[in-house]
């Protein structure tokens, strides 16, 4: 998403061409109904879990952090200023800190794979159908990711497929280029995210539901809130920061799979932004934060305005 790659870009890693491929925009499909709109600002880029992982490993590297993989740690004995729980859904960290008491954990259940094929659309497409959603991400030039989302734990991406007979069309002349793989994918809200000189960041300390698309701009956003609380010795300020970066995606989670769930609901609503597609467009603005950008932009406008460069050009 947009908001994403602003917040990875903050934490100094870009995502080049070669490896990956812009959408414009969402598009909604269901039972024949189609909506779409395009980001206000920007463009999201589909891009492999693992290349991904390639650049911000790089990125890591290049600014003096030490990776040792499989290191086993005694949490018990280890000595140190800061500990960081990064270790994800399962985290052993956030066991060990005390912190998994939860607000709020509702499982889904995905599974994904790539196929060799090229995008049909510069949208990334999210598919309803009555017992999951299916999502289909350009992620390079000659591939897609297609994943799908259940509360059925049984429920796997051929049968996803089935319910949506043009899609599983198009796949099944195109070749399979990875394994279904599966995953949980919660709506997990912490009591607290820190205890002492501990705290957790991403999936670690809680996390929103995949559909939102929202998941890895959180880890970055907190990412750079954790910096900053530790910078100031202020574990509890990360506290505060988390729960307000957490906010709007919380909702859009909450909003999207009352749309899941609902059948009367959706169509509804899809009727509603078909016929007033301004309705989808802003829907779309809050869900990228796009508002709070261009107020931001606004604002540091008006700042340089306000203070000129030391050689009379504005900034």
């Amino acid at each position: 998403m947009p908001d994403a790659l602003t917040a990875l870009s903050e934490l100094g890693v870009l995502i080049n061409a070669a490896d990956s491929f812009p959408f414009r925009g969402i598009r909604f499909l269901d039972r024949g109904t189609t909506v779409d709109a395009s980001f206000p600002v920007g463009c999201g880029r589909g891009v492999r879990r693992t290349t991904l992982h390639r650049m911000m490993i790089e990125q890591a590297e290049a600014v003096g952090v030490q990776l040792r993989w499989g290191a086993r740690v005694d949490l018990s004995a280890v000595r140190c200023g800061w500990i960081i729980g990064a270790d994800g859904e399962n985290s052993l960290v956030r066991k060990w800190a005390g912190l998994d008491a939860c607000v709020r954990d509702r499982r889904r259940f995905g599974f994904r794979r790539h196929y060799r094929i090229e995008p049909w659309t510069d949208y990334m497409e999210l598919y309803w159908g009555p017992a999951c959603q299916v999502y289909v991400t350009p992620v390079t030039p000659e591939s897609v990711c297609v994943a799908a989302i259940s509360r059925d734990s049984q429920f796997r991406l051929d049968d996803a497929l089935r319910e949506f007979p043009d899609l599983e069309q198009r796949l099944k002349l195109s070749a399979m280029m990875s394994t279904e793989r599966g995953a949980v994918t919660s709506s997990r809200k912490l009591k607290a995210v820190y205890r002492d000189r501990t705290a957790l960041i991403g999936d670690a300390s809680g996390s929103v539901d995949a559909i939102t698309g929202e998941g890895l701009c959180l880890a970055f956003r907190q990412a750079m809130a954790l910096t900053e609380a530790i910078e100031c010795g202020d574990l509890a300020s990360y506290q505060r920061r988390h729960c307000r970066i957490a906010r709007r995606p919380e909702w859009m989670a909450r909003l999207l799979l009352a749309l899941g769930d609902h059948a009367q609901f959706r169509r509804a609503a899809m009727c509603a932004m078909t016929s007033h597609p301004a309705i989808f467009k802003k829907m779309l603005s809050v869900h990228v934060d796009a508002l709070h950008e261009m107020n931001s932009a606004t604002r540091r406008g008006d700042d340089a305005q306000r203070n000129p460069s030391p050689d009379g050009r504005r900034v």
